[in-house]
């Protein structure tokens, strides 16, 4: 039994490893410049990477339940839940997470977009497929693609301030 919005979700899912892919890259580029990694690069690194599987595993939950033709209903009850509640709660603690590790929270654009944009999306989600509302596949996608931009904004926010950090240079080795 293939799921409504099965296509959707793969190709949603496809991107967003594309996505944790290219954005490894991007951090480390720095380092092959001969820059450091801070911090925040590896935080920022985390951070992407954890959000970039929950996402993902949120698009290919559906499919899996229906391989155990589980009713339509129920898979996106129970997708809602065991995607919804772990990436509200990676959304709720973000600037407290992020200022343990790097000293400081958020910057606003990060915090409205990142944390209060997608925690909104993913919550409304939530409600609006647990109370039994209609078109709950449309809903449970819509969230999934919000989250994924958020994740897609905060890492471009987020990637600008670092590559605006000074590289160190590299030592030379003294003359003889």
């Amino acid at each position: 039994m293939e799921v409504k919005g099965a296509a959707f979700l793969y190709t949603l899912a496809g991107l967003m490893i594309t996505f944790a892919g290219f954005s490894a890259l991007l951090l480390f580029l720095r380092q092959a410049a001969g820059a450091r990694v801070s911090l925040l690069d590896r935080y920022l690194a985390k951070t992407v990477m954890t959000y970039v599987f929950v996402l993902t595993a949120g698009a290919l939950l559906p499919a899996l339940f229906a391989l155990y033709d589980v009713e339509e209903k129920w898979i996106w009850r129970g997708c809602a839940v065991l995607f919804g509640l772990p990436m509200l709660l990676l959304q709720a603690t973000y600037p407290r997470r992020r200022r343990k590790v790097v000293g400081k929270g958020p910057p606003p654009a990060i915090f409205a977009v990142f944390v209060v944009v997608g925690s909104a999306a993913t919550l409304a989600m939530l409600g609006y497929i647990l109370s039994g509302f209609p078109n709950s596949v449309a809903v449970y996608v819509t969230a999934l693609t919000v989250d994924f931009f958020t994740v897609i904004f905060g890492f471009l926010t987020a990637i600008e301030v670092i590559m605006l950090q000074p590289i160190a240079a590299p030592e030379r080795p003294a003359p003889q």
